[in-house]
């Protein structure tokens, strides 16, 4: 949620951030609306001051004058019951509006539409050449009797699959790995809860705007299909339970940034994408992650993005994997997020770069939500900033390793430095 102060203050900062979001905001109405409600409350306050004025007021007046005095207040108590109830509904008509604005995008955010906008900031690894045609994931995996998506659509329908054998230790491979290099780094390793309430998917962001991707949690106890709310919702990545860690708590500066790795599993709708990356396990419904989340300085968050940054790198050039690094554009830009960093590693199945981990400085737009803030060396409460990166993402990883270190005769080469997780030094055909 956005600082109100920036509307009063400067709204044409807020409002070239969302004309570079491609989105048409109606501001000087929402202006007038805060005035309204502002001047609305205020007067309530005054009437409510009134009140109780006047009932020091009647209780030295006797006869006649009482009785016109316990008239007149029965009559200022009416208007300030019917004053507060009208700024109870502005307030509730300007946040509904107030809390689907997206955060304020960084200066150094490109402008553009979709992914096909994002600028190239640097590539690192060679990609690999082949004596064969590469296949991709699916293929490799059938083959080696590691993925099996047929089955798992029997079972659960489609954008499921089971990771078999080797595929199955990869990933327990690369879960560790990930949080053997997040803990040397100053990481506190957190498996959090995956079911959570409904302020936390709002206080991250994932809520308005996202609620056709969040799985909700209900039951139809007598079959009638009548479901019962339990108000609880399955977690799209770690990034909701880490960021509720600390909701509600006023953190010591001196503990500033807190850096946690959680492990969990996501559970994504993937609303909307309908024939898009059906094979395989690239856009799937359940997968595991390792995500990290950072609670910074406000005046330090920019530096911490690097941070985070830095580790996502060296994760995926210990696992050999050729990438580019993308600064994601406005038009593809998350709500809560003022930046974001992708690294797509490279995908010779496909010929082409995707997406295996995000980083992003989300400022105080999920603190404000969720209510976290430091205490300053001045005693005052400031809102602290989050930051979220992908450490693994254990099923875009898993394409990039298969189709990466194919080998001719069918088998995948395991990185040197997942070995030792892995227990092996190849998966054989």
């Amino acid at each position: 949620m956005i600082d109100v102060a920036l509307l009063r203050d400067d709204p044409d900062v807020l409002r070239a951030s969302l004309e570079r979001r491609g989105l048409d905001i109606d501001l000087d109405a929402l202006a007038d609306l805060d005035r309204q409600r502002r001047e609305v409350r205020s007067r309530a306050e005054s009437l409510r001051a009134t009140q109780r004025e006047s009932g020091k007021a009647i209780a030295k007046l006797q006869g006649d004058e009482k009785q016109a005095a316990i008239a007149e207040a029965a009559r200022v108590s009416e208007e300030y019951k019917a004053s507060l109830a009208e700024a109870d509904d502005l307030d509730a008509e300007f946040n509904r509006r107030w809390v689907a604005l997206p955060n304020p995008v960084h200066p150094s955010v490109p402008f553009g539409h979709s992914d096909e906008d994002n600028e190239e900031i640097s590539t690192w690894g060679d990609l690999p050449e082949f004596g064969f045609e590469p296949q991709d994931h699916l293929d490799l995996g059938e083959a080696l009797g590691i993925i099996d998506v047929e089955r798992a659509a029997r079972l659960s329908g489609s954008r499921f699959a089971y990771l078999k054998g080797a595929a199955a230790l990869l990933e327990f491979a690369l879960v560790r790995y990930a949080i053997d290099h997040l803990t040397g780094a100053g990481f506190t390793p957190v498996v959090p809860p995956v079911l959570v309430r409904e302020e936390a998917v709002f206080g991250t962001g994932f809520f308005p705007g996202g609620r056709e991707q969040v799985y909700a949690v209900g039951v139809d106890p007598d079959g009638t299909g009548e479901v019962e709310a339990d108000n609880l919702y399955l977690a799209a990545t770690a990034e909701i339970p880490l960021a509720g860690l600390h909701m509600d708590e006023i953190l010591d500066e001196g503990d500033l940034p807190l850096r946690y790795a959680g492990f969990s599993t996501c559970f994504r709708r993937e609303a909307g994408t309908y024939g898009k990356d059906m094979k395989g396990i690239i856009r799937v419904h359940q997968f595991d992650k390792v995500e990290m989340f950072s609670f910074a300085h406000p005046e330090r968050s920019w530096e911490e993005h690097e941070f985070l940054v830095a580790r996502e790198e060296e994760i995926v050039r210990g696992l050999e994997l050729p990438y580019r690094m993308v600064n994601v554009c406005t038009g593809d830009l998350g709500d809560p997020a003022a930046k974001k960093l992708d690294i797509e590693a490279w995908m010779p199945g496909q010929g082409r770069y995707r997406e295996i981990t995000s980083c992003s400085n989300t400022t105080d737009f999920q603190s404000r939500r969720l209510k976290i803030r430091f205490k300053d060396a001045e005693g005052a409460n400031r809102r602290a900033h989050t930051l979220n990166g992908t450490a693994v993402a254990v099923g875009r990883t898993l394409v990039a390793l298969l189709e990466n270190h194919q080998q001719e005769d069918g088998s995948i080469r395991i990185p040197e430095a997942l070995v030792p997780y892995a227990g092996f030094e190849q998966i054989g055909p």
